[in-house]
């Protein structure tokens, strides 16, 4: 629908007059042939000044009176431009109620994304990490170019977000900028929480986000087998540092310790339990849950390798990330492992090859790997059904072993 069938006229009560001879201003709002809407543009004017939907002269109160309605004309052929972005069919009582909640101070989305964010900006390091506000203001990037792209807007109003709003800008991250569903998920997911900000708010009570489910990514978790496992353990390296690599790798193979919680470790989260086993005890960074690992040989001979190597009391000295993973890749070939090999598959190794492929059950595997939901862990046990295979025939060669087939 055009701007053109958009059509504001304004007229007086005169029923109303009151004794000073002025009138309340009324609107008549049409959009299109069919819709109408009437109501009060909560200002009066005198009677005797009223020419053709305007006040007649230049006096202050003339021309106060005239800018007000002009601005009233403006902002209904704005909210009805915004509307007809993203609705479908737009009526004169959607206008009427946007401009009327206008009136009243209504909140626009980015706006209100932006006081989230400061908001957010200002608990980082109390109860907020950085990398998530990093995110938070990425996700407002990518809300703000939507609404210039799809519907050439600087701000959209709440009350103007619905499920079809959701869907277009879900279609806009997959086709115009070609992201993978884990980075949608990642957007929608920090669009959803400001809603939901908005809605505790009282801003507005339905949320656009009701019956959209975004296409999940299907993961396929990458693990070294036992052979790998086996190679890197056993291959001669090139240096000191490819040693230390290789051994912290190893540790988080054997604890399902990730990289970031294994740099945070220090003594003091070292504890032996009842029959005098160490194990190690502390707070996953990311999602504060607390887990308890008992710790095998292999990571107790690396503890004491590496004891008082760390600064600061850490329990073992660590590169950054991106150093340990590129010292992994040439371990990868010097081991004969075709493939990449980044420091997170050792996380995913304990879960599958060392714990579940060897009967420790799925709960304490959730536990020990400090897990919110066991639906986590869920995932790692589909990856070893490939075991099937092999633990079938063990089973059947033993069920043989006890009842011998004699018909």
């Amino acid at each position: 629908m055009k701007q053109s069938d958009v059509r504001l006229s304004f007229y007086l009560k005169k029923s109303e007059i009151n004794e000073e001879g002025r009138c309340p201003i009324m609107v008549q709002l049409a959009v299109g042939r069919n819709s109408r809407s009437s109501f009060s543009a909560k200002l009066s004017a005198p009677l005797k000044l009223w020419v053709s939907g305007r006040v007649k002269g230049k006096s202050i109160v003339a021309l106060e009176i005239n800018r007000r309605l002009d601005e009233l004309r403006a902002s209904a052929l704005n909210i009805h431009r915004e509307l007809a972005a993203v609705h479908q069919r737009v009526t004169a009582d959607d206008v009427k109620c946007r401009l009327l909640g206008m009136a009243e101070g209504q909140v626009t989305l980015l706006s209100y994304f932006e006081s989230f964010l400061d908001k957010f900006d200002g608990r980082i390091g109390i109860n907020r990490c950085r990398t998530s506000a990093k995110s938070y203001h990425y996700a407002y990037k990518k809300l703000s170019v939507f609404l210039r792209h799809q519907y050439r807007l600087s701000d959209i109003s709440f009350t103007a977000l619905d499920r079809s709003f959701i869907e277009k800008y879900d279609t806009y991250l997959r086709t115009d900028c070609h992201l993978a569903p884990g980075s949608i998920i990642l957007l929608t997911t920090r669009l959803n929480t400001v809603i939901g900000e908005a809605i505790a708010d009282g801003i507005i009570t339905a949320n656009p986000f009701c019956g959209y489910k975004p296409k999940r990514p299907v993961y396929k978790r990458k693990y070294l087998t036992s052979d790998e496992l086996h190679r890197l353990m056993t291959t001669p390296l090139h240096s000191d540092v490819m040693y230390l690599v290789r051994d912290m790798f190893l540790f988080s193979c054997f604890t399902g310790i990730s990289f970031g919680d294994m740099r945070r470790l220090s003594v003091e989260h070292l504890e032996r339990s009842m029959d005098g086993r160490l194990r190690i005890r502390s707070m996953r960074k990311k999602t504060g849950v607390v887990y308890e690992v008992p710790l095998l040989e292999l990571p107790l001979h690396i503890i004491d390798k590496y004891r008082d190597a760390a600064p600061d009391g850490r329990l073992l000295p660590m590169y950054n990330n991106s150093d340990m993973n590129r010292y992994l890749k040439r371990i990868a070939v010097l081991c004969g492992i075709e493939r990449r090999i980044v420091f997170h598959m050792a996380r995913h190794t304990y879960a599958t090859e060392i714990t579940l492929s060897h009967g420790v059950p799925l709960e304490t595997v959730s536990r020990m790997l400090g897990h919110t939901r066991i639906t986590t862990t869920q995932i790692y046990a589909k990856v070893t059904d490939d075991k099937i295979d092999t633990d079938t025939k063990l089973l059947n060669d033993r069920i043989a072993e006890c009842f011998p087939v004699v018909i």
